[in-house]
């Protein structure tokens, strides 16, 4: 499926759900994407880039940005505390913060900086023992504490278990976010983008349908 494509279904999802339209960014995931495919989409005009690990968005994006102009390199994957000072270099944003350590540890290398990539909260709400986030239950109380250490928090991101129905993840992410005053919401990838939308995704993560299937785990 071509970027023209998913650019066309995520306006008419806008649509559909009575959004402004423009309000939801395309995140194109890129990882383990081979640098010509990357060009190829660049060259299209995307500007807005998901990256999972700091070192391989570290052999890539420098480059990247030199040749072309406006580009955004989000983290969307776990971000250990030893790759902070690194991460700050490389993103705009990072969609992952689950825990006080690392809360703790960026908000260290903040005040250093005097300035901080956007901050999306991850939530597990499927409460997966193998997944990163924080669980529903202790959302509240880590957003409070994140906001006390004045980190800018902008939003919450979740990855929804395959095997359950995403939308009701969409939605468990929506009312948290709500409740807490946080407009910004990082949901919805390459086979559920649409549903997200239509529960107030403003950042969708889509790879696969862009670049075709990853060549490499």
């Amino acid at each position: 499926m071509s970027l023209g494509e998913i650019r066309k279904r995520i306006a008419a999802a806008e649509l559909v759900a009575g959004r402004e339209p423009g309000s939801v960014q395309l995140v194109a995931v890129s990882k383990v994407q081979p640098l010509a495919r990357i060009k190829a989409v660049l060259t299209e005009g995307q500007r807005l880039f998901g990256e999972n690990r700091v070192q391989e968005a570290a052999s890539r994006w420098p480059e990247f940005c030199q040749q072309f102009s406006g580009v955004a390199v989000h983290l969307i994957g776990p971000l250990q505390t030893n790759k902070v000072k690194q991460a700050f270099d490389l993103f705009q944003a990072f969609h992952s913060l689950d825990r006080a350590r690392l809360a703790n540890k960026i908000a260290d290398e903040a005040q250093a900086r005097g300035h901080c990539p956007d901050l999306f909260i991850q939530v597990n709400t499927g409460q997966e023992a193998q997944k990163a986030g924080v669980l529903p239950a202790e959302a509240d109380d880590f957003i409070t504490t994140c906001r006390q250490l004045d980190l800018p928090i902008r939003g919450l991101m979740v990855i929804p278990p395959v095997d359950e129905e995403p939308s009701l993840h969409f939605a468990l992410l929506a009312k948290i976010a709500t409740r807490n005053g946080l407009d910004q919401l990082s949901m919805g990838m390459s086979n559920d983008f649409e549903s997200a939308i239509a529960l107030g995704a403003t950042h969708v993560r889509v790879g696969s349908a862009i670049f075709g299937e990853r060549v490499s785990g």
